[in-house]
């Protein structure tokens, strides 16, 4: 019997190179649910290609659009609309695996229902651990889900872990994780150059093909400091044992360093779909579709430190993952808003970190003891963020 998947964000980079590894595999797994926020067009093709049992759609108005669309075609999928809506199907009895993979705090509900209802979750919404990470673990705990994380870099750190390892739980004899990191666009470029970068460049990601927030977070570094507090939820290591380091070439994609003086690490092309299907297959290994490594041709593998001047993105997510409770999802919410002015083009590039500190030094904190507190913290975050970057709006109008 096919195993059921849902793919939660499917007309994203990730859901759709999650598509292109299903589509592979017929024989094995049947796509039961496809979700996404409002891309009706996109979603609509998806439909009519994989023909799951239900698509749905955060927005109304959206999803009305698909319903019209898929009744022309003759379609037998239903639609649903409604973030609520998409927490259900990612817990629906029809569902074994669940690819969470809508971005940003929109993926928390969806994510935290599909841990909770004993699913295999493929979590590319690394947001769910940074804002949430113990009601996560705590939820996967109690239902006994499985959870293999889908970024290249906590894919890779899973893979060279002991095969008894569980989701939040220090692995046995791991004395050090490092998370690789490309460096970005703009890993070679002044400070002075940086402070002034457009969207555009910012999102003219070397290697990785992404969307335009995480692509900005790459650039800031402060994507790498939020798999840096991913890292610390999902596999039990306190921050001091999780180290960043620089690797432009983006062929190691993490390393596991453990305590007989051992390092492993995991190797390939940079494509996405690689940790897809070892998510999917675990413990086997089926095609991914990808192009193979050649390491003769790659030439060579560079290691650095990154420069925490440049990026003190690193540093702030660093911070917060040592003070924890409601910290890191103040910092998640305040990145968010600040990424979203700075390609809205009332924010500096350089000023996406001053924003994020200004909040941190402002948020309440707390103790995360449950979602409300969670969300609490989000609002808090996003409404103080948003004061920022007027404020600093209002900086350059006097400047100018």
């Amino acid at each position: 019997m096919s195993i059921g998947v849902a793919v939660l964000g499917s007309t994203g980079s990730v859901g759709v190179s999650t598509l292109e590894v299903l589509a592979l595999h017929p024989d094995r797994y049947r796509v039961a649910v496809l979700a996404a926020r409002s891309n009706a067009a996109a979603l609509l093709a998806q439909c009519r290609r994989f023909a799951p049992d239900w698509a749905a759609l955060e927005s109304l108005e959206a999803a009305r659009e698909l319903e019209r669309g898929l009744r022309t075609h003759g379609s037998r999928t239903r639609v649903a609309a409604g973030a609520d809506a998409i927490v259900q199907l990612a817990a629906d009895s029809q569902v074994n695996y669940v690819m969470a993979a809508i971005s940003g705090a929109a993926g928390l509900r969806s994510t935290l229902a599909a841990a909770a209802a004993g699913k295999r979750l493929l979590l590319a919404n690394k947001e769910s651990a940074v804002m949430a990470g113990s009601l996560l673990i705590r939820a996967i705990e109690s239902s006994g889900a499985q959870l293999v994380p889908i970024d290249s870099e906590h894919n890779a750190i899973f893979q060279c872990l002991p095969a008894n390892f569980r989701a939040g739980r220090r692995p046995e004899g791991v004395r050090r994780l490092m998370l690789t990191a490309s460096g970005g666009p703009f890993l070679n470029w002044s400070a002075e150059a940086v402070a002034t970068a457009t969207p555009a460049q910012a999102c003219a990601h070397p290697r990785w093909n992404m969307g335009r927030k995480i692509s900005v977070d790459s650039a800031t570094l402060m994507n790498k400091g939020l798999e840096l507090i991913e890292a610390t939820v999902l596999f039990g290591m306190p921050p001091g044992d999780v180290d960043i380091v620089v690797h432009p070439q983006s062929i190691v994609h993490s390393m596991v360093e453990y305590v007989d003086g051992s390092v492993l690490a995991q190797m390939a092309a940079p494509d996405m779909r690689v940790p897809i299907a070892q998510a999917l297959a675990t413990p086997q290994r089926m095609a991914a579709g990808v192009e193979f490594l050649d390491l003769v041709r790659a030439g060579r593998l560079d290691f650095q430190a990154p420069d925490p001047e440049r990026f003190p993105c690193l540093r702030l997510a660093r911070d917060a993952a040592q003070r924890g409770g409601l910290h890191c999802a103040s910092l998640n919410a305040a990145d968010e808003i600040a990424v979203q002015a700075f390609l809205d083009k009332r924010l500096n590039f350089g000023d996406i970190p001053a924003v994020c500190e200004t909040v941190m030094e402002r948020v309440q904190g707390g103790a995360m003891t449950g979602l409300e507190a969670v969300l609490a913290a989000d609002g808090e975050a996003r409404a103080l963020a948003r004061e920022a970057v007027e404020h600093r709006q209002g900086l350059q109008s006097v400047r100018a």
